[in-house]
């Protein structure tokens, strides 16, 4: 059975993740200084290798870290929901509404990013961090062994949910999609082309750097709308859990404790490259992520 087995391939996946990460910090060793990421060249080992030495590493056209950053985890997660699933159908006959409506937030929301790659090339995971311990062992072991822990918890614990409920947190979920789903779009599009009509109405700063600022739309009602749909569709995907045990919830905190950390380095780096224009959009939009709260 997968959960006999859940233990062992998460223990597999974190060795593989650290032979890979040793693997690559030795590779580093000899690669060229422009390819080495800007925090990972600190001369301590043990903090390079958790951290990654070489920005993107590659096996010839293979881009190890492209490659990692969704594909083996988000894949691996929806797997393992999967594979949940269609044990409690084996166990009880039919999978719960509950258990239907994690698999079906959670595919969504792994379609979204598997549909919408190449978004990826603009996060700080790919254009600052480097690749190693720390991204390896979350791309291959955290994501699908701890992001599948609402499906795992519904496996043993089946909770209840009637039709009305589960109406809400479904309308709680595709809020917090559209938001996340809107402010990315919204982002992307004009990155590409500030020319085109869906974006060409929408309020700018200009910056030192020539580029500008969206201080209208998703991104004029905090300075992190994505963050927030992210925010909001965790909660949704663990309220068909319940409230009787924490352990459904500890995505939503964990990715709360991620984004606000994020946030900051967010925050700390668009200062440092756009100066008084990005201290001009804090006074314009001064939320971080949740309106009227931070």
């Amino acid at each position: 059975m997968l959960t006999e087995m859940l233990l062992p391939l998460a223990f597999v996946a974190t060795l593989t993740a650290f032979i890979f990460s040793l693997l690559l910090y030795l590779k580093a060793l000899i690669a060229p200084a422009s390819a080495l990421a800007p925090g990972g060249n600190s001369g301590n080992p043990i903090y390079d290798f958790f951290l990654g030495r070489e920005l993107n590493p590659r096996i010839c056209s293979f881009d190890c870290k492209y490659f990692c950053e969704l594909r083996p985890g988000l894949i691996g997660w929806v797997l393992i929901n999967l594979a949940l699933l269609v044990q409690e159908a084996e166990l009880r006959g039919s999978p719960s509404l509950a258990m239907w409506l994690v698999n079906g937030f959670q595919l969504l929301y792994v379609g979204d990013a598997l549909w919408y790659e190449e978004a990826v090339l603009t996060t700080m995971d790919i254009t600052h961090d480097g690749f190693g311990f720390m991204l390896a062992f979350g791309d291959l072991a955290w994501v699908p062994f701890t992001y599948s822990l609402q499906a795992q918890f519904l496996l043993y614990h089946p909770q209840p949910l009637e039709l009305s409920m589960a109406s809400v947190i479904c309308l709680i979920n595709a809020v917090g999609y559209c938001i996340f789903r809107g402010a990315n779009s919204q982002k992307n599009t004009f990155r590409k082309n500030p020319s085109d009509p869906r974006v060409a109405g929408l309020e700018t700063i200009s910056t030192a750097t020539g580029r500008q600022l969206l201080v209208s739309g998703w991104w004029g009602m905090v300075r992190h709308p994505n963050y927030l749909g992210d925010l909001i569709m965790a909660l949704a995907w663990s309220l068909p859990c319940g409230v009787s045990h924490l352990l459904p919830y500890f995505y939503l905190l964990y990715f709360t404790a991620l984004l606000v950390h994020r946030e900051a380095r967010d925050e700390q780096q668009c200062l440092q490259k756009y100066g008084l224009a990005w201290r001009e959009y804090c006074r314009r939009v001064p939320y971080r992520i949740v309106p009227y709260i931070y």
